[in-house]
């Protein structure tokens, strides 16, 4: 009992200094070893009573239906003879036909079936042989001779003669192979009867073996990682009173232990501290919040600043032009100009709302090009197709002005044949899409990728603060809005917007 104790202990100590790849190897190779052990066992039980047990119903099948097979040739012949029919001459083929395929599969080994069986088995297989031949005989004599004369009657009686010795044959075979299956099934009785206390005994050491790794591996790997869960639970309440986890393993699942323990003292000093520096983030977010309102305020000055923004270049030009024209016409081309001008000025200070219906911003889109058309004369043309209900759609106030104003400066100014722009205002995926475009200078493919980038970074000083505040109104105001530029070198420069539709 000392020895056996003391190699348990040695056992255990082994184990224990186990890594968990080693355990569970172990444990999956004792598992594999006894699910083998118990499907040979299986194979092996299965294999000794179905093997048996299925050559004799084998054996038994074949003899019956070889009897079954002369028996049905007998009454075919019987029905061919008294009816000479086409039906009846089928019936009679077939079924020799299936009586020699029984005779053929009937066993005639001698090891196998032994002396009697053979025996009988012989005289059956010689004695169809002779009686196929006779029967042969007897149908090719029939269709050549009258039926009824003494020698074919003769015969015919021969032949029924010998379909009687093969069946009594048959029969015999039959006798004789279910008396070898039951002697083969009284010897195979007192092992059978012992089968089930073999698999009671397989299936209790089997059970006590899967039990004894089972509550070691619980015992190893399963218990300290509940036991660590439910600390971490506790934890994750910040509630660290539960004393360190404690284990023997000397593996990984040690090792993780020990890195839990420290990392719960320094999670409860890192908490401590995390604590102290609340209300320093709570006031880290109220400045934040200030910083956005002031972000918002910072918005609204650059677009009551670029309301407030008149050119002076543009100003100073308009008026010369107004006195020139006062000479040379009787005033009415001056009144349109004063009056275009005036709505431009109305326009830029009196609205204050941040959207105003489209029609609006086309009408200042026309006077204004309409002035510029004065000033620069044939250079300049300019269309407007507007595919949406104008007084209809709302759109964010003075948009369409600083575009084309950018398109005249930068774009047709610069090109001494002038050119056109259009602006074409159509609805597309519930969004309402403003194209200003114009064939003016144009610019490359690197001067394009660095406004794009400056209207991203909301680089102002870059790209102008008309576009810029565009840029940035559109994308503020609206959920899925977009400002797209579009341009090539010496062809000319596109803006689209894309804003939902809001009537």
């Amino acid at each position: 009992m000392k020895v056996i104790n003391r190699g348990l202990k040695k056992l255990q100590e082994k184990w224990l200094s186990f890594t968990l790849k080693q355990k569970i190897k172990t444990i999956a190779a004792m598992v594999i070893l006894i699910v083998a052990l118990s499907i040979v066992f299986n194979i092996v039980i299965l294999d000794f009573a179905l093997n048996g047990f299925n050559q004799i119903l084998e054996d038994n099948s074949l003899c019956h239906d070889y009897q079954t097979a002369i028996e049905a040739e007998a009454q075919a012949l019987i029905g061919f003879i008294r009816k000479d029919s086409e039906e009846n001459k089928q019936i009679y083929q077939k079924a020799c036909n299936h009586t020699q395929q029984c005779v053929d599969a009937l066993p005639f080994q001698y090891k196998q079936i032994g002396k009697e069986r053979y025996a009988v088995t012989w005289s059956i297989r010689n004695g169809y042989g002779n009686y196929k031949k006779k029967r042969d005989w007897l149908f090719q004599k029939k269709e050549e001779e009258e039926f009824f004369n003494t020698t074919y009657v003769n015969d015919l009686y021969l032949v029924y003669r010998m379909q009687d010795y093969l069946t009594n044959y048959g029969k015999r075979l039959v006798q004789s192979t279910l008396k070898d299956g039951s002697n083969a099934y009284h010897k195979r009785v007192p092992v059978l009867t012992r089968l089930p206390l073999a698999i009671l005994i397989l299936a209790i050491l089997s059970i006590g073996t899967t039990f004894y790794f089972s509550r070691m591996m619980y015992r190893d790997m399963v218990a300290p990682v509940v036991r660590l869960a439910f600390i971490s639970r506790k934890i994750a309440k910040s509630d660290f009173t539960d004393p360190d986890v404690v284990i023997e393993n000397r593996d990984e699942m040690g090792e993780l232990v020990v890195a839990f323990n420290k990392m719960k003292h320094a999670t409860k000093q890192y908490i401590t501290t995390l604590k102290e520096k609340n209300d320093m983030a709570v006031l880290l977010h109220k400045e934040e919040i200030e910083k956005m309102k002031i972000e918002q305020i910072l918005d609204a000055t650059k677009l009551e600043l670029l309301k407030n923004q008149i050119n002076p270049h543009f100003l100073f030009n308009t008026l010369n032009m107004i006195a020139c024209m006062a000479k040379l016409e009787d005033a009415g081309t001056t009144e349109q100009m004063i009056d275009s001008l005036g709505n431009l000025f109305r326009y830029n200070l009196k609205t204050t709302e941040s959207e105003v219906l489209l029609e609006k911003e086309i009408k200042i889109v026309s006077d204004y090009m309409y002035l510029q058309q004065m000033r620069f004369g044939s250079r300049i043309h300019y269309d407007i197709q507007c595919l949406v209900k104008g007084n209809q759609i709302m759109i964010p106030t003075f948009t369409l002005q600083p575009i084309v104003e950018n398109a005249i400066i930068h774009g047709l100014s610069k090109k001494e044949s002038g050119g056109r722009i259009r602006i074409r205002i159509w609805e597309r995926n519930e969004k309402i899409i403003l194209s200003v475009a114009d064939t003016g200078v144009g610019m490359s493919e690197e001067s394009l990728f660095k406004l794009r980038e400056a209207l991203k970074n909301q680089a102002t000083a870059r790209v102008g603060i008309g576009l810029g505040n565009i840029y940035q109104r559109i994308h503020k105001m609206y959920i899925g809005g977009e400002v797209n530029l579009y341009s090539r070198l010496g062809c000319g420069t596109a803006v689209l917007l894309s804003i939902p539709f809001k009537r």
